[in-house]
């Protein structure tokens, strides 16, 4: 782990169509890269917004025939650049359900890392919002490394935001950078967006990139945005405004180390036994 970079957070308002999606990850991929990026980052399903099951079903695809990952893997070849495709819907061959797939592509084009999301967004909001993943998702069920040229790159996709162990597991295995691309929803990440990826940063010294999506997809379903690059020691380092744009940050990979020196908790983890299991208090 060495030396600086620029990354790059991509906020999208991704369409239910994937080809519009495609022009706008294109368009803000090359000004991205014009203004320095060497790692690019797109939001949690980048190749689109669809809020019906039965249509989801209907367009999604492979890997091996995705459009949005083809696409992705040209930019990658065409600026140079480390991208990474946030989330893309992924139709899986051996059963039927998808994945919520998250892709780092080497500047080459080639697919260095895969990460299917973990935890779904199975929930009930007060404003009467309702999301079922586990109903179309076959959940993820191990953490992923990647390398990247300055550093180990921890992969993963919203909802995971809230389960710190992941994150732990990630910089206990060498984790330097965690990728956390979204589409929050706009009340919960009014409550709960910058607390959480800030305490994600300062729990593990490390960098974290937070590409969103922003804005109003079709049937009215509205995502927070706020896309964020946040350093080890929890400052805001860029911060999107609302709608679709970009946001970079030169990335000193030094300040990781000078975060951990400073408070070493990544060595003082300790075993501990569980408490006892009790049953809920009856109402």
């Amino acid at each position: 782990m060495s030396g600086s970079f620029t990354a790059a957070c991509l906020q999208l308002c991704s369409a239910r169509e994937i080809e519009p999606n495609i022009a706008s990850v294109r368009d803000l991929a090359r000004r991205a890269r014009d203004k320095g990026a060497d790692l690019i980052m797109t939001p949690e399903v980048t190749d689109m917004m669809e809020p019906k099951r039965d249509q989801v079903f209907a367009k999604a695809r492979t890997e091996a025939e995705h459009p949005m990952l083809a696409a992705c893997r040209e930019v990658a070849r065409e600026t140079g650049a480390w991208f990474l495709l946030g989330s893309a819907v992924t139709k899986l061959t051996e059963e039927p359900r998808l994945a919520n797939r998250s892709y780092l592509i080497a500047p080459d084009g080639a697919v260095a890392a895969r990460y299917d999301k973990i935890h779904m967004f199975d929930v009930d909001l007060e404003n009467g919002e309702s999301y079922r993943e586990s109903r179309s998702y076959r959940p993820g069920d191990k953490a992923v490394l990647a390398d990247l040229p300055w550093g180990r790159l921890g992969m993963t996709v919203c909802y995971d935001l809230r389960f710190p162990d992941l994150y732990r597991a990630l910089a206990l295995g060498g984790a330097s950078f965690l990728s956390i691309p979204s589409a929050f929803t706009v009340p919960t990440g009014r409550a709960h967006w910058h607390v959480l990826l800030r305490a994600r940063a300062v729990e593990n010294f490390c960098f974290v990139f937070a590409p969103a999506q922003s804005g109003e997809h079709a049937e009215g379903r509205k995502t927070y945005g706020h896309s964020l690059i946040v350093a080890p020691w929890g400052e805001i380092l860029a911060e999107a405004e609302d709608g679709p744009g970009f946001v970079t940050a030169t990335i000193d990979t030094a300040k990781i180390a000078e975060a951990r020196r400073a408070v070493p908790s990544l060595s003082h983890d300790r075993p501990f036994a569980p408490p006892a299991s009790k049953p809920l208090a009856a109402e």
